[in-house]
């Protein structure tokens, strides 16, 4: 099981943040109605809302460079994978440093995001 829920985990990381870099309204497949987001405190519930509010996102050009991926095994069929990264929008020279937190759940063979908590990470002051 170790070896598959890390394979899962990367697999699913550099597929999110292609489709998310390339086509934001196609991460519609990976969510379902009871799936919820916080993305920056605001709570987002269903896919249709999800995809709604991150194709809304006040840039069009987004690269996420990922520096971590972790992943743990989760009670029924899950897996917990946190991601720290660094996100360039619309070209801006200095990139942002973020962190975002999925819980993947199984269904029929195959993966979606039941919980997906994002945040920007500011510099202490």
């Amino acid at each position: 099981m170790a070896a598959e829920f890390q394979t899962i985990a990367e697999q699913f990381v550099d597929f999110y943040y292609d489709t998310f870099d390339k086509n934001r309204p196609a991460l519609k497949a990976l969510y379902r109605p009871q799936s919820m987001l916080t993305f920056e405190q605001q709570p987002v519930q269903g896919a249709d809302g999800i995809v709604e509010k991150l194709t809304n996102l006040p840039f069009n050009q987004v690269i996420h460079k990922v520096a971590t991926k972790d992943a743990q095994p989760s009670a029924e069929d899950g897996i917990i994978v946190m991601v720290t990264g660094a996100l360039q929008v619309d070209g801006q020279e200095q990139p942002m440093s973020y962190t975002q937190t999925f819980q993947l759940k199984s269904e029929a063979g195959s993966w979606y995001v039941l919980n997906d908590v994002f945040r920007l990470v500011y510099p202490a002051a």
